[in-house]
């Protein structure tokens, strides 16, 4: 199951970093998201969050954040968390 959390707003390909900005919820370190956009579509674990060059371990609400992100990302990119289901 996914859910809509938020989007991409920047991307910085020298460094492989895109700006997410959360709408609803939360994020965290450690978590999976998808990214998904008019070309851009994959998982991955989100392994750092950083606010003005400081690691943070999760964001909320209003807030954005540096990612590391495995492949190209562009704006409005929409990211969804992936919510593992409890058996």
């Amino acid at each position: 199951m996914e859910e809509k959390i938020g989007r991409i707003t920047h991307h910085f390909s020298k460094i492989n970093v895109g700006v997410i900005e959360i709408a609803k919820g939360e994020l965290r370190v450690g978590e999976t998201i998808h990214i998904k956009g008019h070309t851009t579509d994959f998982y991955q674990k989100v392994q750092s969050l950083q606010v003005e060059f400081s690691p943070v371990d999760s964001i909320a609400e209003g807030e954005s954040a540096g990612l590391k992100v495995e492949n190209p990302v562009r704006e409005n990119d929409l990211v969804l968390k992936v919510i593992e289901e409890e058996s």
